[in-house]
């Protein structure tokens, strides 16, 4: 069974980088199954399973003598983690990047207010251990991005709302891409510790209000980092990419 599911997904990964990556154009029709047996090694079930799959995520649609279909990037489902993973993979572009900073500006301020009204003594704690872990990589060197994405989860965990969960999945790509750029910027990282504690501090505090203001500042420094990558069009990090490590201070 496990070696069916590897094979079910890493077919599944083939075709959605192929798809996201623009091999296969909106509109386009997909290779005929006989076609995708032989080139992929895999056998009509797992191609039709694969499709499937790709239905649900929204990348195609099928139908009686029309085949399989590519459909246009709005109809992608960009909540899903593998369509965010096959588009980091692809490329971030500057209006992906932008798309992702405006769902940041909306849901996490809202969602970090939730948090400091229903954070419980194990929530903090958690959060608590994320900030404790980034401190150190700045400190003595390390992986500084796992910990702020643990802080950040931690945040969106302890708003205790189900949807709210599942959108943070869209987030991390925007997460994850924000971290390397500010990690990789001249004591980016030490200067963006005293902003994370005053976060951390309002949803102890069980302040609301005051935990939205300090989240604020964050999103826009993030959001000024990234956009002066875009300008400079230096590469943008990949997810795929190790976590960058700092060095001992």
């Amino acid at each position: 069974m496990a070696l069916i599911k590897n094979v079910h997904g890493s077919t599944v990964d083939h075709l959605g980088e192929a798809i996201v990556a623009g091999r296969y154009a909106a509109g386009a029709s997909m290779p005929p199954e006989p076609t995708l047996c032989i080139q992929l090694g895999v056998s009509r079930t797992v191609i039709r399973e694969a499709v499937k799959s790709l239905v649900a995520k929204g990348l195609v649609t099928t139908g009686p003598k029309v085949g399989t279909r590519v459909q246009p990037e709005d109809n992608w489902n960009w909540f899903d983690p593998d369509v965010m993973m096959w588009q980091s993979k692809a490329g971030l572009t500057p209006e992906f990047l932008r798309d992702l900073q405006d769902l940041r500006r909306v849901v996490e301020p809202a969602a970090v207010r939730l948090a400091a009204a229903r954070a419980t003594a194990a929530d903090i704690a958690g959060i608590e251990a994320a900030f404790a872990g980034m401190k150190q990589a700045v400190e003595l060197g390390g992986d500084y991005i796992t910990h702020d994405m643990l802080f950040h989860q931690g945040l969106l965990r302890a708003c205790h709302n189900r949807m709210l969960m599942q959108m943070s999945k869209a987030l991390g790509a925007l997460l994850r891409t924000s971290f390397e750029i500010s990690t990789a910027r001249k004591d980016g990282p030490r200067k963006s510790l005293p902003l994370h504690r005053a976060v951390l501090d309002a949803v102890i505090a069980h302040n609301p209000a005051k935990a939205e203001k300090a989240i604020l500042v964050l999103i826009d420094g993030a959001s000024g980092d990234i956009e002066e990558v875009l300008g400079s069009r230096r590469r943008l990090p990949r997810l795929s990419d190790p976590a960058r490590q700092l060095k001992p201070a």
